[in-house]
């Protein structure tokens, strides 16, 4: 039967219209004392002796729960319960919670209709009774438990009780244990919750910080029978993330700048022969309309103000791919008796994929490969360099732009503390500049430097590489510690014929011994400096005559000026890196235009496609990350894992291996291993911008999250000194749906297989790196010493076992991500119906697993966390429809735990 949301309801319940209601002005509303980030109302309901309108029928009951505004009089459907079946004495799992912005107080009324379900599948159900309250009655009620009539109209036949118990999550709350019993034959359920008040589960200093994050939370409440007959409390919590358009907008800006400064490197190579300059016009011409582009994007997404979610149905849109799909932090919160309170977080995700690209030709896995074949197979025009030389030249070009200023800094420095003449201060500064000329200098420590200085000589007009004079460290003649060193100019390099690959060796070596002599000249300046101290304190022989050595050393050295002494050093230092710089930057620089020359523009639109799946996939992590540090900040072994080790990231998978879900999976693949190339940082706010901030190029990423003062004080030193913060990303992938039963009887399955495999290698050497690295008593702590070992050989076995849709691989990667204190993702295509399926079985085992829920509860919970749970919302909000998109054919091909309860999936847009 069709309800009706306002006006008259079926039940005969008359509301003023607005219009009539008092003027909102003249009315003062007592708001509900609130707790900061907690819901500001819940309750459990129960009903005892329904009648049933035909006496032999037993009842399939479900209670939809409506909000009477105070001031419009309008009655708003907000909620409902789980169905149960066939008792007139119904106790519901599924509670009722109001949260912290919903606008609802004291005079508040709460409207109660219950109805027997008929069909399930069509939703076809009748009216039985129905009851109200002011929530100001609930709260000051003795107690805090009411219990109301039910009746067929106003003041009509009463056809049952229902109770109504207030609920706060970690509080005891007194009850008779007898009142209500549970549907297990024989056995009673208490209404006492025996647990002490729980502990913070994440600081109230630094909450500011997560809800600067986290954005239009929904919860979900239920009750739950454990084992023993107890009650537990579970609270799911379900909320969008601001970093679903504040990272990739952060991201976007830096590949312009990026490639911006490439552009410009392009600009600057200098004089090439007709063939390498047409190609780098051409390339230069491509490369500007991808700049372009990349700056209507982030134009585009700047308009975005506040948005903080991408629906599955916008995923095709042009304008927001770079925007992760329905991305949510999923949080189940456990208050059980005996145990300690608990969260459980796994990220939820649309499969990081390029939708608007499209799949026709396959994803990035594919793409990439044929690519790098096709580039190493035609070498008529260009001069290949293979994928890790092209990454090493971005290395080496990155490693050139941060140190050359950062040397030039420290330098002058140094010539700071001489003109001040402070020894210590000397010493520290020549430390530092020393530090990083060695950084320097390493840097060009490989043979790709050397051969691209010769391609690039050979690309010159008539092989001729004209140059300015540069200045050179003489090798010539003998440099002793006091000397400035020799100069020698070169005017360029030798013809062809004539080219001196040593030339290089020597401009590259000049750095190091430019730097010697700086170490030597600060030596001996304060060694003299501390002999002049010691004569002028007066080094006097025991009997009182003076010592003519130090006679002679405080006449033959008076004192000196230090920053004359070592300001031609430093010059010498500039003018010889610089030198490096020059023809390193071109001859690197060189090394990229051969990758953008081969196939334009095919590779910048490969380019493109990488950027737009990492955009998704860096997204989510940084979201994770920020979630399970705020949520972990009190742990110190957790602390110590994450500067130590590091944290794993798993990912799971439930694309089928069959048409365009094979396109997304190659994607998916490609962008959570590209996310090995982001470590974080964390630093002290000091601020009311929390977001954090993003650096780096895209060969290496740093993300800057901010944390409070008082939070940041109680960090280890070694992350508060700014060390990087590595995090290690796996993905597991099985298909669940029907597609996956074509790939495994008439397609190819062979991509999933080798993913699984080689993340399983990738976990292992997590592994091993943590059991070597963190203490004994910290592992045995929360896992006994071979439960992971036994639980990654389990894995192993079913990876290599290629069964049909063997989703206890899944299982096995969460619980072994679960054990080593790592960040959960759950994903299918648009993070809806799949993933929903898969989030809720995870929360449901965990609780079985974990908590001791009673299991002749299994199902009953799970079907109450899918039927009116936070996914089935996930599904509203992105395609208006309160249903899964799934049809009864789809479902006998998945297994059985993943298929929804009846009535709750159909027709939909996905």
């Amino acid at each position: 039967m069709e309800i009706k949301e306002e006006g008259t309801s079926e039940e005969g319940q008359h509301f003023l219209p607005a219009a009539q209601a008092n003027d909102p002005e003249d009315i003062q509303f007592t708001s509900i004392q609130k707790i900061p980030n907690e819901p500001q109302l819940e309750f459990i309901l129960a009903c005892k002796d329904l009648v049933a309108p035909v006496s032999d029928r037993k009842l399939n009951t479900v209670v939809q729960i409506s909000v009477i505004h105070p001031v419009e009089q309008t009655l708003t459907r907000y909620s409902s319960t789980e169905i149960v079946e066939g008792t007139k004495d119904p106790l519901f799992l599924t509670g009722v919670t109001f949260p912290s912005d919903y606008p609802i107080y004291e005079e508040t009324r709460i409207k109660l209709t219950v109805y027997d379900v008929k069909d399930k599948s069509h939703d076809t159900r009748s009216f039985l009774g129905c009851a109200s309250f002011k929530v100001g009655e609930l709260l000051k009620s003795k107690e805090q438990l009411l219990s109301l009539s039910l009746r067929t109209s106003d003041g009509g036949k009463v056809v049952g009780t229902i109770e109504v118990s207030l609920m706060r999550m970690g509080e005891i709350e007194d009850g008779d244990t007898d009142h209500i019993t549970t549907d297990v034959p024989g056995q009673k359920c208490a209404l006492v919750y025996e647990s002490t008040a729980p502990e913070s589960l994440s600081g109230k200093e630094n909450l500011p910080f997560l809800n600067a994050v986290l954005r239009n939370p929904v919860y979900k409440l239920y009750r739950f029978p454990t084992s023993d007959n107890k009650w537990m409390r579970i609270r799911e919590q379900m909320s969008e993330s601001i970093l679903s358009f504040h990272i990739p907008k952060e991201l976007i800006s830096l590949h312009i700048k990026e490639d911006l400064c490439r552009n410009q490197e392009l600009k600057e190579l200098g004089d090439l022969s007709p063939h390498w300059d047409n190609l780098r016009k051409n390339v230069l011409s491509h490369c500007d309309q991808m700049v372009t582009m990349y700056q209507d994007i982030l134009t585009e997404l700047s308009k975005e103000t506040g948005s903080s979610f991408k629906s599955s149905s916008s995923k095709g849109e042009k304008t927001l791919e770079f925007v992760p799909v329905n991305l949510h932090l999923q949080r189940m919160q456990v208050h059980s008796p005996h145990l300690k309170d608990a969260l459980y977080d796994v990220i939820t995700v649309g499969a990081p994929a390029a939708h608007f690209q499209g799949f026709k030709n396959g994803g990035l896995r594919k793409l990439l490969h044929r690519f790098e074949t096709e580039r190493r197979n035609t070498g008529y025009q260009f001069i290949y360099y293979s994928p890790e030389n092209t990454t090493k030249a971005k290395e080496v070009l990155s490693s050139i732009n941060q140190l050359q200023p950062l040397i030039a800094t420290h330098a002058d420095l140094l010539l700071t503390s001489a003109s001040q003449r402070s020894p210590d201060s000397l010493k520290s500064s020549l430390k530092l500049l020393s530090e990083k000329t060695e950084l320097f200098v390493h840097a060009f420590k490989d043979q790709l430097v050397r051969s691209a200085l010769l391609a690039l000589y050979t690309a010159r007009p008539g092989g001729i590489l004209k140059k300015s004079p540069s200045p050179k460290v003489s090798t010539e003649k003998k440099t002793t510690e006091d000397d400035t060193p020799q100069l020698r100019r070169q005017d360029s390099i030798p013809h062809h014929s004539d080219y001196d690959e040593e030339e290089w060796d020597r401009v590259w070596a000049n750095v190091g011994k430019s730097l010697n002599c700086i170490i030597a000249k600060v030596d001996k300046l304060i060694e003299r400096d501390s002999h002049n101290e010691e004569g002028a304190g007066g080094g006097s022989s025991k009997d009182g005559d003076t010592d003519p050595t130090q006679e002679d050393s405080i006449t033959s050295h008076p004192r000196e000026d230090w920053y004359e002494q070592l300001h031609p050093l430093i010059l010498t230092l500039k003018e010889c890196m610089g030198e490096v710089v020059s023809r390193a930057k071109q001859s690197l620089t060189f090394v990229l235009l051969q990758e953008l020359a081969y196939s334009l523009p095919q590779c910048l639109m490969l380019t493109l496609r990488r950027d737009i799946v990492f955009s998704q996939a860096l997204s989510g992590l940084v979201c994770g990350f920020i979630i399970k540090l705020h949520t972990s900040l009190h742990d110190p072994g957790f602390l110590q894992q994450l500067h130590t080790v590091g944290l794993i990231a798993q990912y799971e998978g439930l694309l089928s291996t069959y048409s365009d879900e094979i396109g997304m999976l190659e994607d998916m693949a490609v962008g959570i291993s590209d996310l090995r190339k982001v470590a974080f940082k964390i630093t002290e706010a000091t601020s009311n911008d929390v977001l954090p901030v993003l650096t780096g190029r895209r060969e290496h990423y740093v993300v800057e999250v901010k944390l409070p003062a008082t939070v940041f004080e109680s960090l280890p030193l070694q992350i508060k000194e700014g060390q990087l913060l590595h995090v290690y990303p796996v993905l597991f992938n099985v298909g669940i749906n029907e597609q996956q039963t074509l790939a495994e009887r008439f397609g190819d399955v062979s991509l999933q297989e080798s993913i699984n495999q080689e993340n399983f290698e990738l976990v292992q050497e997590y592994y091993s790196i943590f059991m070597e690295k963190m203490p004994p008593d910290y592992i045995s702590r929360f896992q006994e010493q071979n439960d992971l070992k036994g639980l990654l050989d389990n894995l192993h076995q079913n990876i290599q076992a290629k069964k049909r849709k063997n989703v206890e691989i899944m299982w096995l990667a969460a619980t072994i991500c679960r054990k080593l204190n790592g960040i959960r993702f759950t994903c299918c295509k648009s993070a809806k119906d799949r993933t929903s399926m898969s989030v809720t079985l995870e929360q449901c085992s965990i609780l079985r697993d974990e908590h001791q829920l009673h299991k002749d509860f299994f199902i009953r919970a799970l079907d109450c966390m899918r039927r009116e749970g936070c996914r089935i919302e996930n599904v509203l909000k992105n395609v208006k429809c309160r249903r899964y998109a799934f049809n009864m054919i789809q479902l006998l091909a998945f297994p059985k735990c993943y298929r929804p309860p009846e009535g709750t999936y159909g027709k939909a847009d996905t």
